[in-house]
């Protein structure tokens, strides 16, 4: 998993609260078996109509957005059923941070064992980066993991907290097969000793 420490990256907003997992990544896309190929079903039928054409009314379908690697939404962001293929959809997409006031648990513990940042601000400070973003066009923002500090090149400057065994991880790129591995040592001498038993 590649390690996260700084990005600055465009904002793309998703202004909609209770985001739930099936209108991030639609059942009819889970058939596939790799984790890869998911960004292009991210918010399937938000971003396209039911004949196939682009919704030109959806925030992301806006060129202002396109590239984005920071979204932001409202309240309760990644709820619904517990699927993994949520955040692989996001990180697929070419997001690696989502900000919102809240977040389902279990997506919000996905979101680190795949390598996104999902950071949470009261809605106050929600609301003013959707005002920030709508004013500026292309606006961007910087966020430092290693500080845990977001800014913007207008004079923002927030500070987030993060409990710090997920910084951790994040910071390393460690998912929890390469939890494990750092204590392969540990492991192999174990299963020696338990051969030579």
């Amino acid at each position: 998993m590649e390690p996260f420490k700084q990005l600055t990256g465009i904002v793309g907003p998703v202004d909609r609260v209770n985001v739930d997992t099936d209108a991030i990544i639609p059942k009819q896309f889970l058939k596939r078996i790799e984790r890869s190929g998911f960004g292009q079903f991210l918010f399937y039928e938000w971003r396209f109509h039911e004949n196939g054409d682009v919704n030109a009314a959806f925030e992301l379908n806006k060129p202002r957005y396109e590239g984005a690697s920071v979204m932001v939404s409202r309240v309760n962001f990644g709820c619904g059923s517990s699927r993994e293929h949520a955040p692989w959809a996001i990180l697929d997409y070419g997001f690696r941070c989502v900000i919102a006031p809240s977040f389902a648990d279990i997506f919000y513990n996905n979101c680190f064992k795949n390598g996104i940042l999902p950071i949470k601000l009261s809605e106050e400070q929600v609301e003013d980066l959707f005002k920030r973003t709508a004013e500026h066009e292309g606006y961007q923002l910087s966020v430092d993991l290693e500080n845990k500090k977001i800014t913007d090149e207008f004079g923002l400057e927030i500070q987030f907290d993060l409990d710090e065994h997920r910084r951790q991880f994040l910071l390393q790129g460690l998912d929890d097969i390469g939890l494990t591995l750092q204590h392969e040592d540990k492991i192999s001498a174990y299963e020696q000793k338990r051969n030579l038993a």
